[in-house]
């Protein structure tokens, strides 16, 4: 692995005066001003009948919390945004280790973009330094910056947004991209773009990448060479908890039968909760697993409740309520005690991790259909054989070292797919054919156990043969913060 740190970080995000940079500003803005204004009866609709889309709005629209305000006085500000669930449980980490290098001077704060992501980091940050990020308009954006007057900016994975960076560069205020990385996708749109997406690219002081490949790809879509360090993957660095109320119950829903996990699933075509329930069907009943759904996005939570109930099915909250109620069992616990559950339905949110560690296989969403695929280490490293469809692009780099590991197993492949034909919209016989041979490949794995052990073990060593991107990510970061300071 690579690491360079010889690039010249004090010189980094001095403001620059940029003529055509202050054009193209001035056309995103009113762009993004027109887009507002012709969506806003839909949005208008949305917050009047979700309470989610009202969630946050005065943050968005750079309305400073004062909790944030008396968190961060007297501090320096290291101000980490990370979008959703994901990039929350990658900062995770990141803001312990940042935090114990820097000292009692400094405080990490972190935004994010999504309702999921928010609830995960106040739990495991703490809500009083917490808050949505700012629409990415010139008075919202300030209103932050001139708050939290931050050392640094953190954006997880490639989250630009060009106001932000304009703001920092003209506040003197270094950006870095951390745990970055390009899918097929980022990088086919970024070289059609490139004349002028290429310049927002250029912006940041730092690029701490996970592998040779993401950096290849950045430089050729317009990052400068030396501002990028290649570290590796932070979420090989995650240590999810084994213990949970949730997994804890659902083991004793089991009552000794092998788990099946789906996580973050798709309703998409097809669709992924359906091909799980369709495998786990066709076990015979002296060996069903119990099957456990957890799907990507909360709104699904009732749609894939309502696919199982034909079985005997539960929501975990509904599990949980029983479980700790004062009077016994729930209702609707209750109705399920003569019968044996068959499928849970993970309707909570940070949960999926632990759940994961009382796997006996896993399946990994978000790959059956093209949506690029989820994170196979979540469930790799608690030694747990990890099944994904044959869409990984969003962790490529991941699945190819548990592949060459034998750690994985990916189905579609097999059934005549090849890189390239992945690559393009999956065909509807393709998609057919990767359905069944997931069927297949989780029946073996659910009924060869040694063959499972032995999968999940090779997964499991190549989680923690790579670990250690946090703690160069803090090496690079604090190099930059103390170049800015001297």
């Amino acid at each position: 692995m690579i690491v360079r740190f010889d690039y010249p970080l004090q010189d980094a995000a001095k403001p620059k005066v940029d003529g055509v940079g202050v054009v193209t500003m001035l056309v995103y803005s009113a762009l993004l001003t027109l887009a507002l204004v012709l969506s806003s009866p839909w949005w208008l609709l949305r917050m009047a009948t979700t309470q989610r889309y009202r969630e946050g709005l005065r943050q968005r629209l750079g309305t400073v919390p004062k909790s944030l305000r008396t968190a961060v006085e007297g501090k320096r500000v290291v101000w980490i945004h990370a979008v959703s669930v994901g990039e929350v449980l990658a900062a995770s980490r990141l803001v312990g280790e940042l935090e114990a290098a820097l000292g009692d001077g400094y405080r990490v704060v972190i935004s994010t973009t999504t309702r999921t992501g928010q609830a995960l980091a106040r739990e495991r940050f703490g809500a009083e330094r917490v808050f949505y990020m700012p629409l990415d308009f010139r008075f919202s954006v300030r209103a932050y910056l001139r708050a939290l007057r931050p050392v640094a900016v953190v954006l997880m994975e490639s989250e630009l947004w060009p106001r932000m960076l304009s703001e920092c560069g003209r506040g003197g205020v270094p950006v870095v991209v951390a745990n970055a990385r390009m899918s097929d996708r980022s990088f086919a749109r970024a070289m059609r773009v490139q004349w002028i997406w290429g310049r927002v690219m250029r912006k940041p002081a730092l690029w701490l990448v996970q592998s040779e490949e993401d950096a290849r790809r950045l430089v050729l879509a317009g990052v400068r060479a030396e501002a990028v360090q290649v570290v590796g993957n932070m979420k090989y660095d995650i240590r999810a908890p084994r213990q949970s109320r949730i997994a804890e119950l659902i083991r004793e829903a089991a009552g000794g039968r092998r788990i099946l996990v789906g996580g973050s699933t798709i309703a998409g075509d097809p669709p992924e909760d359906s091909a799980l329930i369709r495998a786990q069907q066709s076990i015979p009943q002296s060996e069903r697993p119990l099957l456990v759904l957890a799907p990507r996005h909360p709104e699904n939570f009732g749609v894939i409740y309502s696919m199982a109930i034909e079985f005997p099915t539960l929501l975990a909250t509904e599990l949980l309520a029983g479980k700790d109620a004062s009077q016994g069992f729930s209702s609707r616990v209750q109705e399920h005690q003569t019968k044996q559950v068959e499928i849970v339905v993970l309707d909570t949110i940070g949960d999926l991790a632990a759940v994961y560690g009382i796997a006996d296989v896993a399946f990994v969403g978000g790959s059956l259909i093209k949506k690029g695929g989820h994170n196979p280490l979540e469930p790799a490293q608690f030694g747990v054989p990890v099944v994904m469809g044959p869409s990984f692009e969003n962790f490529r780099d991941v699945v190819v070292r548990m592949k060459e590991a034998e750690g994985i197993a990916i189905v579609g492949e097999a059934a005549g797919l090849s890189t390239a034909a992945q690559e393009r919209a999956f065909g509807r016989d393709d998609r057919a054919l990767s359905v069944e041979e997931l069927e297949t490949v989780l029946v073996r794995l659910l009924t060869n156990r040694e063959e499972a052990r032995a999968m999940g073990e090779r997964g499991r060593r190549v989680f923690e043969e790579q670990q250690g991107a946090t703690a160069r990510s803090v090496r690079a970061i604090v190099s930059l913060i103390a170049g800015e300071a001297a």
